[in-house]
């Protein structure tokens, strides 16, 4: 009997962390708002900000629409800002996800000297330098989470001074092209209606409900949030991130597919504090950069093969088929980043794909997403705060 009710209790606990695993790499925790259930309220928070385009397809990279993308991201968008507007106060709403950094630091971009033709696009230019901010963070949607419990490690990088009309209507004369990535090389959800039955699922009162939730995300999908979330860094300089879904790069006939990724320049890899503080990889980071210059790789992987898909996020393109190539060198100078002032303006900072070049588009279905998704809850974020919401 009392194996059985320890059993019993192991597959009631896995249950819980697998929950809680697929709350945080969502990024929110929300209460469930179906379409259906709720239409004023749906229609009243997508009338309160300007629309968003929904992005066409590229048939020729291999994009095809799902069944509903437009009214599902739309409902996506409300679900979290109801969220944000649940958990955060007017004049202290964070981020849906990555809520805590572990800080935000300049940094130059610097293109390599020589690169080949199919990768000298967009802002890729040989030898050109850029400046850039770059935002460390944890994936808990939780602010508090302390930094030695296993989570999600984002890189979010905006870079400074990039010409040429951009993507996001309302911001086509930005001056900023994004990279947002973590430390783990696929996402675990493909299917936009079945995203949104794992949302309501995950947000409902009702503990039956959840149940529900390995058979929204497949076996695929649940395996890929528990190894997402399970990572431990010593140190955010060290930490390979991968952007997880395709981009478009070039514009021409000649365009192509890739996936990006950033690494360390050293293979050098810290120990494990054995007392680590609440914000130690805020701590660490702090202290790597008050001593020295940090250098990182950012590469460009080219797909190889039709079967590496743009719309199936949870496929892996393994590197022993399209391998990575270095494009530009990341140079975070020596400096001190943890001050009043420069926390704040990273905390009104807004990272989002589409801040980009026709030539960077994003591609496949979880970006398509992110468009609108991305866009409403900057927005609710900065009104919340009452914040000027613009680009550096």
């Amino acid at each position: 009997m009392k194996k059985k009710e320890c059993s019993d209790g192991k597959h009631e606990a896995q249950l819980g962390v697998a929950v809680t695993l697929a709350l945080t790499i969502v990024g929110c925790s929300v209460s469930p708002a179906k379409q259906s259930e709720h239409p004023s309220i749906l229609a009243a928070n997508l009338d309160s900000y300007p629309s968003v385009s929904y992005p066409s397809v590229d048939q020729k990279l291999g994009e095809h629409l799902y069944p509903d993308e437009k009214p599902i991201a739309e409902n996506l968008s409300v679900v979290i800002e109801e969220s944000i507007r649940k958990q955060y106060s007017a004049g202290s709403a964070r981020r849906d996800a990555h809520p805590k950094a572990h800080g935000c630091v300049k940094a130059e971009f610097n293109i390599v000297d020589t690169l080949p033709e199919a990768l000298s696009k967009g802002m890729f230019v040989p030898g050109k330098t850029y400046q850039a901010w770059i935002r460390f963070s944890n994936g808990s949607g939780d602010p508090t989470h302390a930094d030695i419990k296993r989570d999600a490690r984002g890189m979010a990088i905006k870079v400074l001074g990039v010409p040429g009309k951009k993507l996001l209507e309302d911001e086509a004369d930005a001056a900023t092209q994004d990279f947002i990535m973590i430390n783990h090389p696929v996402f675990f959800a493909t299917d936009p209606a079945r995203y949104l039955s794992f949302m309501n699922d995950a947000n409902s009162d009702h503990y039956y409900r959840k149940l529900l939730i390995p058979f929204d995300l497949g076996a695929k999908g649940t395996r890929i949030v528990l190894e997402t979330r399970s990572s431990k860094i010593s140190n955010p300089l060290q930490t390979r991130y991968w952007s997880m879904v395709p981009y478009q790069l070039g514009t021409g006939l000649d365009r192509q597919a890739v996936k990006y990724s950033v690494r360390s320049c050293s293979d050098v890899v810290d120990p494990m504090p054995k007392e680590p503080s609440h914000d130690f990889l805020r701590d660490v980071l702090r202290n790597t950069l008050q001593n020295d210059d940090a250098c990182m790789e950012f590469l460009v992987q080219a797909r190889t093969s039709d079967r590496m898909d743009v719309e199936d996020s949870r496929i892996e393109w393994k590197e022993a088929q399209a391998p990575f190539s270095k494009v530009a060198t990341i140079r975070i100078p020596r400096q001190t980043f943890d001050t009043p002032q420069q926390n704040e303006f990273c905390e009104n900072l807004s990272f989002a794909p589409w801040h980009a070049l026709p030539e960077h588009k994003p591609l496949g279905v979880t970006n398509r997403l992110r468009k609108v998704i991305y866009d409403h809850i900057s927005r609710v974020r900065h009104e919340m705060n009452d914040t000027q919401r613009e680009e550096p």
